[in-house]
């Protein structure tokens, strides 16, 4: 299992972590000491330990909310989803009617072909006159 140091407030740490997530981890490392630089520019120096804390409240502030859109926009998703299948129902209903109308049409426009066109000539056979 590979390891990685990782610096928080000034402090360096030995972290163990998955295969390839190396890089996730230092990231996620520098974000949170971003956290708790903010606080301390802030504050000023009010002990380590209630640094880290409060960057640890912030962060679960920002991942509290984010959940919360994220709620909110999975409930946006359905109601969309609902509203198109809605819509592809009415659709196919419009589509199925314009076909069934089409065909009456047709038929119509084929009837008045039938009744209009002249009746077929009777073709009769040539005389030969050689007989």
């Amino acid at each position: 299992m590979p390891h990685v140091s990782v610096t928080i407030n000034g402090k360096t740490y030995r972290m163990a972590c998955d295969e390839g997530q190396e890089g996730h981890l230092l990231s996620l490392a520098e974000r949170f000491d971003g956290y708790v630089n903010q606080l301390r520019g802030a504050f000023g120096e009010i002990g380590d330990q209630r640094l880290t804390v409060m960057a640890g409240v912030m962060v679960t502030d920002e991942l509290q909310e984010m959940e919360k859109r994220l709620r909110s926009l999975e409930v946006d998703v359905a109601t969309l989803k609902a509203s198109r299948d809605e819509q592809i129902g009415r659709a196919f209903a419009i589509e199925s009617e314009l076909s069934k109308q089409l065909v009456q049409a047709a038929e119509k426009v084929e009837g008045l072909v039938r009744r209009l066109a002249p009746a077929p000539l009777a073709v009769s056979s040539p005389v030969r006159r050689d007989q």
